[in-house]
């Protein structure tokens, strides 16, 4: 038995799905393709941001900002905000390893955590892209727009909570849930923050992108160090 996972030969319960929600590696080219290409031609002022003004443009004639839509959008959003993920987490992750007498869900969340914030921030403070609201696309010290944490925070976040839903095995509702959390969350997210002109189009695209490569990171370092450390800790020889 491994983290309170079923032990092997017991019939009644499925086997654990230990690389549930890893990105397969063409996934990850093509996110590292998207981040790359992307990145390359806002800084050379190219079509991309020809396109990201047009479609602002569009989204404030809407004017969801001051119209009784708002809040509800603006709830949408907090699908992919750290505040609520990390409430969902604080559950999550104190009842696997109470359950499996194992840190390394704690020791997951906290690596993919530490590399998001390092990654996202980075790339913020790096291209320095303004938000809509400045008004246009502009690249100095001020901004902080590109790419938008909040859709890469849930890419990243909802995919490691399904990982350990699906390896700890947790009730099938409970792995169903955070199935479309992880894959609607990010795309009512990354909606949601353009509708409201809080982020330009290329900002959660690339969001997007960022997070699959650090869920690829996160899933490759818990295979070479931190599923290793953890077995160490509980007496048993590494995977």
């Amino acid at each position: 038995m491994r983290g309170g996972t079923p032990a092997d030969g017991d019939a009644s319960v499925p086997p654990p799905a230990v690389r549930a929600g890893r990105p397969p590696w063409w996934l990850l080219l093509v996110a590292f393709a998207v981040t790359v290409a992307v990145t390359a031609d806002l800084l050379s002022r190219g079509v991309l941001e020809r396109l990201d003004l047009q479609v602002s443009e569009v989204v404030s004639r809407w004017d969801l900002r001051d119209s009784p839509a708002y809040w509800p959008v603006w709830v949408v959003t907090q699908v992919g905000g750290r505040g609520t993920i990390l409430i969902v987490f604080a559950g999550l992750v104190a009842w696997l390893c109470v359950r499996g007498r194992t840190l390394l869900p704690l020791v997951r969340v906290l690596t993919a955590l530490v590399l998001l914030t390092v990654v996202v921030y980075a790339f913020k403070f790096g291209t320095g892209r303004t938000a809509p609201a400045y008004p246009g696309s502009f690249f100095h010290r001020d901004g902080a727009s590109y790419p938008s944490g909040h859709v890469a925070n849930a890419v990243l976040m909802w995919g490691v909570a399904r990982w350990q839903a699906a390896e700890y095995a947790l009730p099938p509702r409970v792995q169903t849930l955070l199935w479309w959390l992880a894959v609607v969350g990010p795309v009512a997210t990354g909606i949601a923050m353009v509708s409201l002109d809080f982020h330009w189009v290329t900002d959660a695209v690339v969001g997007a992108a960022v997070g699959l490569l650090l869920l690829g990171v996160v899933h490759a370092l818990d295979a070479s160090v931190l599923s290793r450390w953890a077995s160490a800790r509980a007496g048993r020889p590494p995977a």
